[in-house]
């Protein structure tokens, strides 16, 4: 059974975590690239998400998408999609149904890369839309990893600039992560008992 919510001082308690696999940054279509994508295609479960460069003044532009994260349990893949766009074979995997994508929050994530190039999204879970199946509150990434994995995630790099010429260890750690601690919340909601909010209560938390 879950906590339904955390407070930032629970947090501050918890040990930091962070994706403990292989990190790619893909900027170019190619080789690379083409492993990448058969590694996506051979697993059941990826962890998603997406970066943008953020402003901080009424004045500057808005920014698209410039990073798709996807995940598995060891290899993680960050795709500078302001470099190389929104490939057709994205596009195909992120309208598969064969594999699983678990994000956060994903309705604005996959607005903006249909904004690269137009797809239909399939096979794609949003842990804000089911965590209240588990009697879970707090809809955060952060707050989310606390309650269901008992870990706490940096979130430093968040307004980071993500079109930089080159994205930086933390950057590149930051994305992998997001990415990652999605799966395996997804993954440990799976083996868990579910111990709903009461339908008033759980209306209330969308």
């Amino acid at each position: 059974m879950f906590k339904e919510c955390v407070t930032p001082q629970e947090i501050e308690k918890l040990e930091y975590a962070s994706f403990p696999g292989k990190i790619y940054v893909i900027d170019s279509v190619g080789a690379e690239f083409n492993r990448a994508i058969a590694y996506l295609r051979s697993q059941k479960i990826i962890g998603f998400d997406t970066e943008t460069r953020p402003t901080f003044t009424p004045s500057q532009p808005r920014y698209g998408v410039a990073l798709l994260q996807l995940s598995g349990p060891d290899k993680a893949f960050l795709f500078r999609v302001n470099k190389i766009g929104m490939h057709r074979r994205l596009c195909n995997l992120l309208s598969s149904s064969k594999i699983l994508k678990v994000g956060a929050a994903i309705h604005d994530d996959i607005r903006g890369l249909q904004r690269l190039r137009d797809f239909q999204p399939d096979g794609f879970t949003d842990l804000q839309k089911i965590v209240c199946e588990w009697g879970i509150r707090d809809k955060s990434v952060k707050k989310m990893a606390a309650i269901i994995l008992g870990i706490r995630i940096s979130k430093t790099q968040q307004l980071s600039n993500w079109e930089a010429e080159k994205l930086s260890d933390s950057q590149c750690m930051y994305a992998a992560t997001d990415a990652w601690v999605c799966r395996e919340m997804y993954l440990k909601l799976m083996r868990s008992e579910r111990n709903p909010l009461p339908p008033a209560e759980s209306a209330m938390t969308k």
